[in-house]
């Protein structure tokens, strides 16, 4: 595969540490070599994406994982945020929400979302959705060179 040689960067903007959990897990079992970076909140991600410090630099993601219901920032505006800097916005942001209402999703939309997937119910449709999100994002599409 084109990405065996190098490790994918993920940023997961999520602030349930259970799906955090399970994000983990299920990206480990992809075998995919890949770097995730975790932020707890839609400030925590822009300070990563925008100003980083020293305890935590600059993050420049070749995906972004992103909830949309987040603490602090929501994730319309971090979405929003990257969709309108000229250096990042060619990263593929993927909606991952329990938010599903029609307007959720076409305001996502609106906003340059590459990607809108509900967040499963349960443990196993989670898991294989996050799989799948992996085989497809990192297998098979070629994602912008960072």
């Amino acid at each position: 595969m084109e990405h065996a040689a190098r490790r994918i960067e993920v940023l997961l903007v999520e602030d349930n540490p259970g799906d955090v959990r399970l994000v983990k897990e299920a990206l480990r079992d992809c075998g995919i070599p890949l770097n995730l970076t975790v932020a707890r909140d839609g400030e925590e991600a822009i300070e990563l994406l925008f100003g980083g410090s020293a305890e935590r630099p600059v993050v420049r993601p070749h995906v972004i994982l992103l909830d949309l219901n987040l603490p602090k920032r929501s994730g319309h505006e971090v979405l929003r945020d990257v969709k309108e800097d000229s250096n990042l916005r060619t990263i593929p942001v993927i909606i991952v929400s329990s938010a599903g209402s029609k307007e959720e999703v076409n305001r996502a939309y609106r906003l340059s979302a590459n990607c809108y997937i509900r967040k499963p119910l349960d443990l196993d449709s989670t898991l294989q959705t996050i799989r799948d999100v992996c085989s497809f994002w990192f297998q098979r599409v070629t994602l912008p060179i960072a």
